[in-house]
């Protein structure tokens, strides 16, 4: 089943970076990410689907009782998308928030990139 890129961007939010079930996250990323995906935040770029998930894994190891929420809906255009979230302990005012933007080509995401805010 084809995906649409706002679908793909909650994805890439909710069932990858905030997924803390290795094989669940993993699944997932098979199934919205291009084998060679990148990844590019604040502290560089990882290539392909197993950096990416070593990414959300290292993310969510690191910060234990946390969550991702949306904030607000996916902006789209053609091939992009934006999403912006928000990162905290689940049920207390996040600690961090900042913006998705993807590029989506043949059904899957291509690149993501990570602007904090």
């Amino acid at each position: 089943m084809p995906y649409t890129i706002a679908e793909l961007m909650e994805a890439n939010l909710l069932k990858v970076f905030g997924e803390r079930d290795d094989s669940k996250r993993e699944a997932k990323a098979v199934e919205i990410y291009s084998e060679d995906v990148t990844f590019a935040d604040p502290e560089g770029v990882a290539t392909g689907r197993e950096a990416l998930t070593a990414k959300a894994k290292e993310l969510l190891d690191g910060a234990p009782g946390f969550v991702f929420s949306t904030d607000g809906p996916v902006l789209q255009t053609q091939d992009l998308g934006h999403l912006a979230w928000t990162f905290g302990p689940e049920g207390e005012p996040p600690v961090a928030s900042g913006i998705d933007i993807a590029i989506v080509k043949d059904g899957q995401i291509v690149s993501v990139h990570t602007l904090l805010k």
